[in-house]
Order: C-alpha cells, then sequence, then structure tokens
C-alpha cells in the first residue's frame, strides 16, 4: 500500500503520517510550558496545534479531537460563497480522508480510534454538504 516499503512514511498534503504506522516519535513537552496554545491530549505539549490543520499535534503526532467551532467552509479549504469549485472541492475531501479515515488508526489508541471516526464524519457532513447546491445555499443562510 506504501509502495512496498516498510518503515516508508507517506506525505500527504504537506503532512508527514508518521503516526500511521505505529511508530510513536517521542514527546518534548517540557520544552513547551507557558504557552496558551491549546495542549495535547497525549503528550500534554502546548505546541500550535493550529499549524497543519490541526489535526496533528506537532511533537508527538497524536490524532487531536475536532475542533466544533469549525465550519464546512473552512475546513474544505473553500471561499464562503455559493460558487464552490467542486474539482477542488472532491481533491480536499480525499485529502483529509487519507488523514484521518479511521482504517488508517487500527493500531492506534481507542482515543485516536473515536478521534478518528468523529473528524472522518465531519469531513463526510462537509462534503456533501458543499457538493449539493441546494444544501450548500441552506448551510450558508443558516
Amino acid at each position: 500500500m506504501w509502495g512496498g516499503r516498510v518503515g516508508a512514511l507517506p506525505r500527504v498534503g504537506g503532512f508527514w503520517l508518521t503516526g500511521v504506522l505505529g511508530r510513536k516519535p517521542s514527546c518534548n513537552a517540557a520544552s513547551l510550558k507557558g504557552n496558551n496554545s491549546p495542549q495535547c491530549w497525549n503528550c500534554g505539549g502546548s505546541g500550535n496545534l493550529i499549524e497543519g490543520d490541526g489535526f496533528f499535534c506537532p511533537q508527538c503526532r497524536a490524532l487531536q479531537p475536532p475542533d466544533p467551532t469549525r465550519d464546512h467552509f473552512s475546513l474544505m479549504d473553500c471561499n464562503r460563497s455559493f460558487r464552490v469549485d467542486t474539482a477542488k472541492l472532491q481533491h480536499r475531501y480525499q485529502q483529509l480522508q487519507r488523514l484521518v479515515h479511521p482504517d488508517f488508526f487500527s493500531q492506534r489508541s481507542q482515543t485516536e480510534k473515536d478521534f478518528s471516526e468523529k473528524h472522518s464524519t465531519l469531513v463526510n457532513d462537509a462534503y456533501k454538504t458543499l457538493l449539493a447546491p441546494l444544501s450548500r445555499g441552506l448551510y450558508l443562510v443558516s
């Protein structure tokens, strides 16, 4: 699946998926104390979880809980407008599913499995909503 190379780390959308293959790099949360950023549930690191879409902790690469305040347009990297490039939307959907689909987290902790399911559900909902013009329009006015 990953080109037949054992230990090969895939790069998706500019992100190295280091945690997908079951490796867990060491965390250095002690060097991040005093930062007001959200903390990682796994290592306690308070690095910039917003960087890189906020899906993974930059220190330990653990999948983070989904942001409940994020809207469909920002998740799918689209302008908040009725006009949406459906090819770009489909590409972004596939890119996000390669990052957060539950199949990639089968060997991870139960917490990450649960977060993966939540992220995947949000991505599916956002894609379905923005793909259809009627649901997109209703979402815009809500």
